[in-house]
This record gives structure tokens, sequence and C-alpha cells, in this order.
């Protein structure tokens, strides 16, 4: 994000993600971790037993003979949680005051993010009896994030831009990315590291976390190709930024998908999320919405891009809950269910920040 902005906001970039991490921990640990994981309220929220990560010093999760201390669990999970509230800094760079955005952001992680990963990422009878919704009523899947992080992050960055309107010189002026090869790191930095997303959401080191592993890279690097076709045949020649956004976008779409589809689906799955976001990317100029670094162009397309994925390619022969998708399977009853998993986050994330931002703006 600071290679992306003009040189005047490369510091002012870089301070939002920081201060994305510290209020998202500080928070995390008092109440988050609870809110997210504790016992359900109707799959809406969790309760507040486990208040400053009270009771979990002892306590381990996952499958037997695959359990992790629940502290190592919760830290897990807390880079999650830090990364989809840093995120939303992108789709309003160069004009956001920082103060607000402290503000901004604590209040949106607690009245969001937290309730969202509750219905995504709180199965029954893991870390509390009772979880989120869409993982269990529902029965939608999403391994490691499309709706949580991505989806979420997308609808938010769209509220928003809305509501804080264009930059200055918006569409007449170029606002070129001031250094390409700090994108370019950061996009390797990201790459790598969700590595540790999505293989580490199996919780074990084993044949589900390989699967994870091995489409992750698969679709990023279908994802990379696709965009830079899409630009050599559009614009003439691939671009360095395009191949960092390629990076992201692929590892986006196959975030749900990691441990649910097999490696030819996380092919087509990278292919079409680098085709598709390449061309997405200029709605804004279209729509006239200023998405700075464009998380809804990409996370938030990317995200849904996954997801519906899942409801097309699914199998039983990687995926452990015997789930299978229309092209496989013949059925859409899990493509179905995933759509409404769509659109439940991105309608509750959209008009819970656009009330969240508006407050803050107007006070």
């Amino acid at each position: 994000y600071g290679g992306m902005v003009r040189a005047k906001s490369a510091l002012n970039m870089m301070m939002m993600s920081f201060a994305a991490i510290g209020i998202t921990t500080i928070i995390w640990v008092l109440y988050g971790y609870s809110l997210t994981f504790g016992t359900s309220q109707g799959g809406l929220i969790g309760d507040l037993g486990h208040l400053g990560l009270s009771g979990t010093l002892d306590q381990v999760v996952g499958a037997e003979g695959h359990q992790i201390p629940t502290l190592a669990f919760a830290m897990f999970q807390l880079t999650f949680a830090v990364i989809t509230v840093a995120l939303l800094s992108g789709a309003i760079a160069d004009r956001a005051k920082f103060g607000a955005w402290m503000v901004f952001a604590g209040i949106w992680a607690t009245l969001v993010y937290f309730p969202v990963a509750h219905w995504v990422f709180a199965f029954d009878n893991f870390v509390a009896k009772t979880g989120g919704w869409i993982a269990n009523d529902l029965g939608a899947l999403d391994f490691a994030g499309g709706t949580a992080v991505h989806i979420n992050a997308g609808a938010a960055g769209l509220a928003l831009a809305l509501i804080l309107g264009k930059r200055v010189g918006f569409g007449k002026i170029p606002m070129r990315p001031h250094s390409l090869p700090l994108v370019m790191l950061g996009a390797a930095l990201l790459w790598f590291g969700w590595f540790g997303f999505n293989a580490g959401s199996a919780i074990a080191s084993n044949g589900m976390a390989g699967l994870a592993l091995l489409n992750t890279i698969g679709a990023t690097t279908a994802a990379v190709l696709s965009w830079l076709l899409v630009e050599k045949i559009r614009d003439g020649h691939a671009t360095s930024l395009g191949a960092a956004s390629g990076v992201v976008a692929g590892l986006v779409a196959i975030t749900p998908a990691c441990a649910a589809v097999n490696a030819s689906g996380a092919l087509i799955i990278g292919a079409v999320a680098g085709a598709l976001c390449a061309l997405s990317v200029g709605l804004k100029f279209k729509l006239g919405y200023d998405d700075s670094l464009d998380v809804v162009g990409v996370h938030g397309v990317s995200g849904i891009i996954g997801m519906i994925g899942i409801g097309l390619f699914a199998t039983a022969t990687v995926n452990a809950t015997g789930k299978e998708g229309l092209f496989i399977s013949g059925s859409a009853a899990l493509l179905t269910k995933q759509l409404i998993a769509i659109a439940a986050v991105a309608a509750f994330s959209f008009c819970a920040t656009w009330l969240i931002a508006t407050l803050i703006s107007r006070t």
C-alpha cells in the first residue's frame, strides 16, 4: 500500500496499517476473541466468557490428535482481524484524517468484523459448543476468509469511499504509484504470508494443509498470468503493478476454496479471478467512486469469485465435508448456500460501515 500511493501519502498509508495492528490487537485481547469464538448467541455473536483471553491458558483446539494451544489459535486468528481492518485503508488512501481512522478502526472491528468472523469461523464444538450461523446453520464453505475478510472488506471499502468522496483531481490528474519496487516487495511478502493464512487454517500439518498450500500457489500463479494477458491484449504491454495485483487477486480468490477444490479447480479459479479483476478495477472511473487502491475491484470481486468457485468446483475427493459443486455433482445446493453467504456478508458490511463512517464523518 505504501508504494501504491503518491509519495506524499506513503508514510500516512503505512501508519494506517500500523495503527490497525495496534488497535485491533488490543481489542482482540480484551474482548474480540471472546465475541468471535465465545459461545454463540443465536448464531450471531459470541458471548463475553473469554474477556482478556480468560480461561484459554490451558485449553486446546482442533481435531483429536491435531490439537494446538488455544492461545496459539487466538494469535493466528488475530492476524485475520488485523489484515481485514488494514485492508480498508486502501479504499480511502490520500483523504482520511488519521485520528478519525483510529476511531473508525476500533469501532468497525467491534461492530462488523467480530460478528462476521463469528458467523464464518466459529464452528460448533470447536472452540465453543455453539458457533456462527453461516458455518453451521447455512453450511456454506469458506476455509480461510473469502467472506469474513475479503467480501467484508470490499463491501466496507465501497461504503467508505462513497462517504468520503473522491480525491481532488480524481479522474483528471495521474495518481500513479510512487514506488513500484515497494509494491512488488509488498506483494511478495503477502504471497509468502498467505501460505500461513490458507494452509494454517487446517489447524494441523496434514493432507488438508498440503492441499491448501498447493492450491494457493497454483491459483496465484494462474491469476498473475491471466492479469498480464489481459493487460497485453488491452493495453499492448504487461505491467509490474498488474503482476502484483494479479498476485493479490489469486490469493484472495483461492482463500475460501483452497481446501474444497482440486488443483485443476484452483487453476481455473485463479485464472478467472486475475482476468476479471484486471477488467473490474477500471469500473471505479466509469461508476464514479474513488476506491483508491482497488479494495473493491480486487478483494471484493476476487472474494466473490472464490466463494462462487466453491459452489461450482468443490469435490468430495479432497473436500473433508463431502459437499460438491454444481459442475461436479450436478446439484446447485452448495452454490445456493455460497450465494446466500456472499449476499448476507456484503449487505451487512456495507450498511453497517455506511452508518459508522457517516457518524464519524459528521462528528
